[in-house]
């Protein structure tokens, strides 16, 4: 697995340090290898359902890059984006950690060239 699509340690402590009772919303920047990359990651989508269920996990958004309407470029640099609420980060340390999910998982290293994953808080607007 490469390198750029495991998180360091330090990633991880950056996580588990956040609130304890707040949710944690990822938004997955997906770059499909050339070969079969997109495959291979639907393949990982559809295997990971029962794991993300385990933990509370919510797929709130999945969709393609179409093109950009504000910002530089015709096309952004990734080609699927996904955004997954969990209850907790340690709900999402849990899943990711858990010895079934890493056999998942590999499926998802072997389909991406590049995969972003952001940890974000949700903002309650307005007040």
């Amino acid at each position: 697995m490469s390198s750029s699509l495991e998180p360091t340690p330090e990633q991880f402590a950056a996580l588990a340090a956040r609130p304890a009772d707040a949710p944690v919303v990822t938004i997955n920047l997906l770059q499909f290898k050339a070969a079969g990359g997109r495959e291979s990651y639907l393949r990982y989508a559809q295997e990971v359902a029962p794991h993300l269920q385990r933990v509370g996990g919510t797929v709130r958004y999945a969709g393609a890059a179409p093109g950009v309407v504000v910002g530089d470029g015709e096309k952004p640099w990734w080609d699927a984006i996904i955004v997954v609420e969990y209850p907790s980060p340690a709900a999402f340390l849990d899943m990711v950690s858990d010895e079934e999910y890493l056999k998942v998982h590999e499926h998802r290293a072997a389909g991406l060239d590049r995969g972003d994953l952001i940890a974000t808080s949700i903002w309650t607007m307005g007040e």
